[in-house]
């Protein structure tokens, strides 16, 4: 899908309620678990020690974090969109986010986005994206939600 381009807050507003896009799969490798957990000194042992992962783990692997998960986000947006003419944006916030099923070390994750409404208070443009993070091969979502941004547009 190609990565939509809005360039003011009328273009913006006529993609509420329509599916913005799916942004390319993404590996979520042991470096990038362990590398996570180094900045947010969350070390537990199902994050990080392989092999005791493969041996005690339901899962018989490490797993991602949760936020780690949620961290790549913004990053997987801007995969999708592109809001041009803009200060700055802002994450605002998260609504009715659920954890449905780990992320595996090796794994891909990937974010399919709708624009569930948009809304100006005074000047800026409030989206809240229904959002959902999918594992490559599972129908079962690894992360789901809303997430508020606010776009200061020029």
């Amino acid at each position: 899908m190609e990565k939509v381009i809005v360039n003011s807050y009328e273009e913006f507003e006529k993609l509420v309620g329509q599916q913005i896009g799916v942004s390319e799969y993404m590996e979520i490798s042991q470096d990038r678990i362990n590398l996570f957990a180094d900045a947010t000194s969350d070390h537990q042992w199902i994050h990080v020690d392989v092999e005791r992962a493969k041996a005690e783990s339901p899962f018989h692997s490490t797993i991602a974090h949760g936020y780690l998960t949620l961290s790549i986000l913004p990053h997987l947006w801007n995969q999708i969109i592109e809001v041009n003419n803009l200060k700055m944006m802002i994450n605002y916030g998260m609504e009715k986010m659920r954890f449905g099923q780990a992320v595996l070390s090796g794994q891909r994750i990937r974010l399919s986005a709708s624009l569930q409404s948009l809304s100006n208070l005074r000047g800026v443009a409030k989206a809240e994206v229904k959002f959902a993070i999918e594992i490559e091969g599972s129908k079962k979502k690894a992360l789901e939600g809303v997430a508020v941004f606010l776009y200061y547009f020029l």
